[in-house]
């Protein structure tokens, strides 16, 4: 099975990217139609968004798609923001059927965000895994990474460690 992962800058976040692309991110259509062709070519996918964006987002993405939280306990404050923002949701839609043998996994996940790993953004070890498990997938499927930064993702895929 092939699955795919996106995490674009964030709709009005682009200035926070050193990419030349990045302002193309900062309105949803483009999210939008990343979720289209994402739903099109392939069996599975997840989004990484922002909570103000969410209520943007959601009305858009395919029927059965799915919010999951990355719910971060600890998590950078920022000036003049008065409730901070300590989760970010996830979408994910898996197009195929639940295989025998998939783990079944939680919606949330709570872990701390990454400090100096060189990329804004960069999710944490455990992240990847958690993916895995909402996707369901397994040694042998494929995973497209659209938007590498700094590579954890992918690694976590390469690990193959069920465990979270």
């Amino acid at each position: 099975m092939r699955f795919a992962y996106a995490d674009p800058p964030y709709v009005g976040c682009a200035s926070y990217y050193d990419h030349p692309d990045s302002a193309r991110w900062n309105t949803p259509p483009a999210h939008i139609f990343l979720m289209s062709d994402m739903e099109q070519d392939y069996d599975g996918w997840a989004l990484s968004c922002s909570a103000p964006s969410l209520a943007q987002l959601l009305p858009h993405a395919p029927e059965g798609t799915r919010v999951g939280a990355w719910v971060k306990p600890f998590a950078a404050f920022k000036r003049n923001v008065r409730v901070a923002y300590t989760w970010e949701p996830v979408l994910f839609h898996r197009i195929a059927p639940r295989r025998e043998g998939e783990p079944v996994g939680r919606d949330h996940l709570s872990e701390p965000i990454t400090l100096r790993r060189g990329f804004t953004g960069a999710k944490p070890e455990r992240f990847g895994d958690w993916l895995r498990v909402l996707l369901g997938y397994r040694e042998g499927d494929e995973l497209v990474d659209l938007f590498p930064g700094s590579g954890a993702i992918s690694a976590s895929f390469d690990r193959l460690r069920l465990d979270v």
